[in-house]
């Protein structure tokens, strides 16, 4: 689920505390975590429910006026009101500088796992910071949305971090690389 910054500054400030959405399936669930650009939300409830029994007190819990703004949720698919609230700040964030020994091999050993194409992403990002993803993507030979899906695994690892556009190397991801590289030449 996907929060433009305006709305996601209101949940982190306590202004917002429901969201609607159309989906043909949810992409969150109840008891559930959402991780942000801006944090950590947690999923309060999940409520597929008639468009028409929307009251003004949820309108009033999602920043909304009337039933009018809800006009963009004008498609196909069934109708959803979600309560939710900031959790805390992203772990991410915390990882990225994270770069004792232990945790790094710990890392390495993770990214090992992973693949080839780990190695080869990070080595792409630190030489290509700020490139939109499609770019890079197409560099690979893949489709963008698998691309970034990969970026999102070494980013939960605490190795990206995102830019707009493209992503760069964390601290963290940079430490990696260069562990990475210096096994692979001896």
């Amino acid at each position: 689920m996907l929060l433009n910054n305006k709305t996601l500054e209101a949940v982190i400030e306590g202004k917002i505390s429901v969201v609607f959405r159309v989906w043909k399936r949810p992409t969150v669930r109840t008891g559930g975590t959402l991780t942000t650009r801006k944090g950590v939300l947690f999923i309060d409830s999940v409520d597929q429910i008639d468009r028409s029994k929307v009251t003004q007190a949820d309108l009033n819990k999602a920043g909304l006026k009337s039933l009018d703004d809800l006009g963009f949720l004008d498609r196909d698919g069934d109708f959803y009101k979600i309560t939710l609230h900031y959790h805390g700040e992203d772990p991410r964030v915390a990882l990225r500088t994270n770069i004792d020994p232990g945790e790094v091999k710990a890392v390495c050993d993770k990214l090992n796992k992973m693949g080839e194409w780990g190695v080869r992403y990070l080595k792409m990002i630190h030489d290509q910071p700020n490139i939109h993803a499609q770019i890079l993507a197409d560099s690979v030979g893949i489709e963008k949305a698998k691309f970034k899906g990969r970026v999102r695994r070494l980013k939960t690892l605490g190795l990206t971090e995102s830019l707009r556009p493209g992503y760069r190397l964390s601290v963290r991801g940079k430490a990696v690389l260069k562990r990475v590289s210096n096994h692979r030449t001896k």
